[in-house]
């Protein structure tokens, strides 16, 4: 496996269109809510919003797309409320993968899956499994997942296999071990549903990923929103460290143009 390094170590390559999109979907209970329906209808909303957003994606010419499902704190819900999300990944699971092998996106899921039934644990092997060669584009599914457990589980994970260096370990020793060392930092984070947090979100690798708010409800957010994105994040200046100045003498100004 190829490893992505860090934007704290050297400077990734600056694209027009964002190479890896991370999205925390917020906001499905608060849209069923305000139409009078059960906070259920909202997720069933906003399954139908990640198809498109899939598409949308591919479209654009994002290659790798991470979308933050279900937190380690989302235990804290209402029983049934967790039960029912659950159950609505696993019917995604069996009805989806179809679509995504004949489209070419390969399903990757992180997080910490042993809170999971079993049954949904050999669905999720099965539909990476089932997708492992496609390569146009990389749906990522955060599931029980915390940036803190991510960064506890990576340095557990390095400290069992190399103890003979421990106190001389670099951020390259440990990145082999996070969740997502076969994806690119993302270059573009998105927060739906007006709140503006990272909530435990991929700690590590947000470090230099633009960030974008919207006010607009997950069930909402649609092919166009994600533009309006990708355009608000065309519009940075994206230095990593250095000043604008250098930027300009490379003949670089804004994300990806010249």
């Amino acid at each position: 496996m190829a490893f992505f390094k860090s934007a704290t170590r050297e400077v990734p390559e600056v694209r027009p269109v964002p190479r890896h999109v991370a999205i925390i979907m917020d906001g499905n209970g608060r849209w069923a809510k305000q139409r009078f329906l059960p906070r259920v209808a909202g997720h069933v909303k906003g399954v139908e919003t990640v198809r498109e957003v899939v598409r949308a994606s591919i479209e654009q010419g994002v290659e790798y797309l991470t979308l933050f499902a279900f937190s380690s704190e989302n235990w804290r819900r209402p029983v049934e409320e967790v039960s029912r999300l659950m159950q609505l990944f696993m019917s995604a699971l069996e009805h989806e993968v179809k679509k995504l092998e004949r489209n070419g996106v390969r399903l990757k899921v992180i997080g910490d899956m042993g809170r999971f039934d079993a049954r949904l644990q050999t669905l999720i092997e099965a539909a990476e499994e089932a997708t492992a060669a496609n390569a146009r584009l990389t749906l990522t599914i955060a599931a029980n997942y915390g940036g803190r457990w991510d960064l506890l589980n990576a340095m557990n994970r390095l400290a069992a296999e190399k103890p003979e260096s421990a106190g001389q370990w670099t951020e390259a020793d440990l990145e082999p071990y996070l969740s997502m060392a076969y994806a690119p930092e993302p270059d573009l984070f998105i927060r739906t549903g007006g709140e503006e947090r990272v909530s435990n979100f991929l700690l590590w690798q947000l470090a230099y990923s633009e960030f974008y708010f919207t006010e607009t409800l997950w069930p909402a957010f649609d092919a166009d929103a994600l533009k309006e994105a990708i355009a608000s994040y065309q519009r940075r200046e994206r230095r990593f460290g250095r000043t604008s100045e250098q930027l300009g003498e490379q003949g670089t100004s804004k994300s990806g143009t010249k």
